[in-house]
């Protein structure tokens, strides 16, 4: 990594390793468009607060262990995942939340600030269609204080992930 990558990502916010992302998938509007805030955005309220958007239109990016194996599931911020519902997709026979430890050797990225692409490791990824309900979504940015906008079918399409309908179901 050149100095200029890190200077250019300080500048933005971004974490290092996604403003690379962002280069590599020719994203540099959406790095230009990454914002930075001086108390953490981790989890979903505190980034729609910040931003000052619905919390829905916040895309947590949330890693779950499926047999064992790591799978990324993108879920707007007013929602929860179902991993009964992310269990039946997958055909697996258990889902369950990854561990931080799992997070950061899988995306790189602690938990609070792991964005939805550019990760350490290639990982199968879901995204609930209730992201593509909106004209804009905000993600993280790497770290726990920046996150990015971007419209939610690029978000699809960059992050390779397979739209599907994993929210819990409201009684």
């Amino acid at each position: 990594m050149t100095t200029t990558v890190d200077t250019d990502a300080e500048e933005f916010g971004a974490h290092p390793r996604f403003a690379e992302a962002l280069r590599a998938l020719g994203l540099e509007d959406v790095l230009a468009r990454t914002r930075r805030f001086p108390e953490a955005t981790r989890t979903a309220a505190e980034a729609a607060a910040a931003i000052g958007c619905e919390l829905s239109q916040i895309c947590k990016s949330l890693i779950f262990a499926a047999d064992g194996v790591p799978v990324l599931v993108l879920m707007d911020g007013a929602s929860r995942v179902d991993v009964e519902r992310v269990r039946e997709e997958l055909g697996a026979g258990k889902v369950t939340r990854a561990d931080a430890g799992i997070v950061r050797e899988t995306t790189g990225y602690a938990i609070g600030g792991v964005p939805p692409f550019g990760h350490r490791t290639r990982t199968r990824v879901l995204a609930d269609r209730s992201l593509l309900a909106h004209e804009l979504v905000w993600a993280a940015a790497g770290t726990p204080y920046t996150v990015f906008p971007i419209e939610p079918r690029e978000l699809v399409a960059h992050a390779g992930a397979t739209p599907v309908d994993v929210r819990e179901r409201t009684a």
